[in-house]
């Protein structure tokens, strides 16, 4: 497909407004959940601050900025900016999935594209002044890619949610510019459900999430498992079951020291999108202990609950113990003790979210993709500097 290129990008002034929990407790009318492919047409991205902590996210000392990289909004308004969103800083590359787009004919199964933006920088600023975003198929063998995570320097560790055809999906290694090699597709001979999201720890285990959201869709058969979070060794070929219970786990992330699991539970909003305010729009928090050596997932609670929308992607602060949580109405930030520090506003909320260089945040908002910007951070405060 052809390369598109944006090089009218320009840094906006991102305002820091001060919000009261007494308030937002005191709302009469909820915010409704926001489907995938929702969007109001806003430009404008502000932060609402419910806590003085924020202050160490975002210091009134620094002036916040942000820009919009690419859009589809103005045209086709396909939500190719969904999910994964990772970032190959030694390249600088992101690449995002989009969420399934419906075929020209009706006899076809809607498609995923990855998109490759081709980050170019300012050299005395470090500000991004141009992309350059080419639309991929992904190859055959890895259909309906969903999250991803860095794999090294040069690689990209994507879930597959399979097809219709039984012994697809799984995890797949993409290492740049080759075709994915397969690190783990079924649990002992029974198909994967439609793995979704994946997290590398520190000792090289991968800790993924399996929804049954392509069965949902009509796009895998029946499944042959629940939907369970898994840990996988891939020196040892070691794959366990970790957690179980959950009706949609969608995304996993796990705290700076790793003895915190997260995994967001998103059945509010199910695949179809069809909306249930009864259902969890949650995220969990999980204790990692070992015993006999092995790690387990203990002590399962309820650590946040999203103020709109569902928390479909999140990560944690390189340099902070703060949650970060792509949700309805932006980013919402909270600390390791579930307190709301405040929220980065987005118009039609936030899919998806990954850390640039020092004192940087990519937003993926299906229709758009953004970058949140705080000049001063040095690479030595950590991976964006958060």
């Amino acid at each position: 497909m052809a390369t598109i290129t944006n090089s009218d990008i320009s840094e906006r002034i991102c305002k820091i407004q001060q919000g009261d929990l007494r308030q937002l407790a005191a709302q009469k009318q909820p915010k409704l959940l926001k489907t995938p492919g929702h969007q109001d047409g806003g430009d404008d991205i502000s932060i609402r601050q419910y806590h003085s902590d924020l202050g160490h996210v975002f210091p009134s000392s620094r002036q916040i900025t942000f820009s919009l990289l690419l859009s589809s909004w103005e045209s086709s308004r396909n939500p190719f900016f969904h999910a994964a969103c990772v970032y190959l800083p030694a390249h600088e590359e992101l690449y995002i999935t989009s969420s399934p787009l419906t075929p020209a004919s009706s006899s076809q199964n809607p498609v995923i594209l990855i998109s490759k933006v081709q980050l170019t920088r300012n050299v005395e600023t470090g500000t991004i002044k141009s992309v350059a975003w080419q639309k991929l198929r992904p190859p055959p063998n890895m259909p309906m890619p969903a999250g991803g995570t860095r794999y090294g320097e040069d690689s990209i560790l994507f879930c597959s949610q399979g097809s219709a055809a039984p012994g697809t999906g799984g995890l797949y290694c993409m290492p740049r510019g080759r075709r994915p090699e397969p690190v783990v597709t079924n649990f002992f001979g029974r198909d994967f459900n439609s793995v979704h999201d994946v997290v590398v720890s520190q000792d090289g285990a991968v800790w993924f999430t399996d929804p049954c959201d392509g069965f949902e869709r009509d796009l895998r058969p029946r499944p042959q498992l629940p939907c369970h979070v898994y840990r996988y060794v891939p020196e040892t070929g070691d794959l366990r079951v970790m957690a179980d219970g959950l009706a949609r786990p969608h995304a996993i992330a796990t705290s700076r020291d790793e003895e915190t699991v997260y995994v967001t539970d998103t059945d509010a909003v199910r695949a179809d999108g069809e909306q249930d305010l009864i259902r969890p729009a949650t995220i969990y928090a999980f204790d990692v202990i070992k015993r006999a050596g092995s790690p387990f997932l203990a002590n399962k609670r309820v650590f946040a609950y999203s103020l709109a929308g569902v928390p479909r992607a999140i990560i944690c602060g390189s340099t902070t113990d703060n949650v970060y949580a792509a949700c309805g109405g932006g980013v919402e930030i909270w600390n390791k003790g579930g307190m709301l520090l405040g929220v980065i506003e987005v118009p039609g909320g936030v899919t998806s979210l990954s850390f640039g260089k020092a004192g940087e945040l990519f937003l993926g908002s299906d229709q758009r993709l953004w970058c949140i910007r705080q000049p001063g951070i040095e690479e030595s405060d950590g991976p964006g500097g958060f």
